[in-house]
Formats: structure tokens, sequence, C-alpha cells
């Protein structure tokens, strides 16, 4: 009961700053510039530059098809807290006014993209959205075989940003655009995290002397599995051996590779990209 309370103060925490990040992004440079943002966010932007309406009413209005959508796709606390996040982003929008934080376009795009993203991310990993873009992404790709989830988003904005271009001009667009690509960009990094985990396979005859160089040297956990290495170019067929996977970050690569190459120049290293982890010894252990 007190771990699940302090998730969940934990996630609300998460979604508050996201409110209050992506609200800066908005008041403080974007909106005094007319810049918009990718999603139903920049659809909202564009509709409230075009025709006048208010922002916060727009973006709580257009979210609610892909609310409902994740409500019976994903999950009833997901929708809950979705909803709660977007109706908080259109109070501080309607509440909360910043400054306008400069003049000049490029650093408008920039930063406004970096907080709107930061905000979004924030509250992604508090389990909400704050932009019903990603619902409506996912599920596309699902029932589409032949669209992935970035091809959905990149339609979707093609066809936003184009519509910029026309309605509020091609300038406008274009810094849009940075806008768009710095939300997210920061989105990945917030959700992603910082230090960029790489999931590393290591097939080798070897395989013993290295789990020990990593976890001894290195000081980072392994996870053996059990194979056999076909026929290949040296004539070895159904050979028994060790299969070493581990995790480590992108900055720990090449020092890995260099204990491997030490041990077994030959060996077949196979590097995957992680989002996210979670639990076991991901941490890098303290070496004595």
């Amino acid at each position: 009961m007190l771990l699940k309370t302090q998730t969940h103060i934990k996630d609300f925490l998460l979604i508050i700053a996201g409110i209050v990040s992506a609200t800066f992004g908005l008041e403080g440079f974007l909106l005094s510039s007319h810049f918009i943002d990718g999603g139903v966010t920049g659809i909202s932007m564009l509709l409230a530059s075009i025709f006048g309406f208010g922002l916060p009413v727009l973006i709580v209005l257009l979210n609610l098809p892909f609310i409902f959508l994740g409500y019976r796709h994903i999950g009833k606390r997901f929708a809950i807290k979705s909803t709660l996040a977007i109706l908080g982003l259109s109070v501080a929008l309607a509440t909360l006014h910043f400054p306008d934080m400069t003049h000049d376009k490029l650093l408008t795009a920039v930063f406004g993209g970096f907080f709107i993203g930061l905000g979004i991310g924030l509250a992604m990993r508090g389990g909400a959205v704050l932009d019903g873009t990603e619902i409506l992404a996912v599920l596309v790709s699902k029932k589409s075989p032949l669209l992935k989830v970035s091809d959905v988003i990149l339609i979707l904005n093609i066809v936003i940003f184009t519509s910029a271009a026309f309605f509020l001009g091609i300038d406008v667009a274009l810094y849009s655009i940075l806008t768009y690509f710095a939300a997210s960009k920061m989105i990945d990094f917030v959700v992603q995290g910082i230090e960029e985990y790489t999931g590393v396979t290591i097939i080798s005859g070897q395989s013993e002397q290295i789990r020990q160089a990593i976890t001894e040297n290195l000081g980072r956990g392994v996870t053996i599995y059990r194979g056999k290495r076909g026929y290949g170019a040296r004539g070895d067929r159904d050979l028994e051996m060790d299969i070493i996977y581990t995790v480590v970050t992108r900055l720990e690569i090449p020092e890995l590779r260099n204990e491997i190459e030490q041990i077994d120049p030959r060996a077949f290293i196979i590097q995957q990209s992680i989002n996210d982890t979670t639990g076991g010894m991901v941490k890098k252990r303290a070496l004595h």
C-alpha cells in the first residue's frame, strides 16, 4: 500500500511538472509569435490562430476522441490520468500567464519546443499524455501492417505544417517545424532516459573469460543463455556455448568492446538500442 501511494504521488508530481513546463513553453515562447507545435496541440494552435477560438477549450475538445480511444484500448487508469492532465493543461493556459521570454524567432522556436517536449515527456513518465497523437498513431499502426507509429505521426504533421504554411506563412511554418523537432527530441530524452542504455549480445568460445571481464572489470551484470553455433566459415557445427547478454550505457560501449577484443578478437557482438530499463543490476556496481 505504501509503495502504491508513493507511486501515485510520484506520477502526480510528474504530471503537474509537465503541465507547468508545457504551459511555459506555449505562453512564454510560442503563442506571441504564432508558432505551432505538431500533433493535436499543433492543430489546436493552428485553429486558434486562424479562427480566434480559445486555445484552452480547443485542446480539451480535440483530445477527447483520443482519450476515448485510450480508454477502450489502453485502460481506465491511463484515460483518467490523461483526462486530468489535459484538463490541467487547459486550466493552466487559461489562468497562468508568463511574459514573452524573447523576441528572437530562432530562440522562440527552439526553447518553446524544448519546454513543450519536456512537459509532454514528464507527463508520459507519470502515465498520462498531454497530446493524443501518440494514442492515434499506436492504434493505426496496429490496424495497418504497412504503417509504423512514426509513419502515422509523420503523415499527420506533414498535413499540419502544410496547412500552417498556407494559412500562417512559410516562415511561421518553417519555425514551427523547428519547434516540433526540438519538442520531439526532448520527449525522447525524457522518456527514453538520459543514459541511453544499449543491450549487447556476445557470442564467443571464450564466454567465461568475457563474463568475468564484464562483471569484475566493468562492474556490470550479465545474463547467460545456452546456445549452439551453426555451421560457419570455420566449419563449426552444433558446437554448444554460452551466449552473454549485458546492458551498458553508450559511453561504456568502447570499454566493453576493448575488453572483449583482448580476450577474443573474433567474438560476434550484437548491439541493440533500449528505450528504458527497470529492475535488475542496471546501474554500474562499485568495484573494489
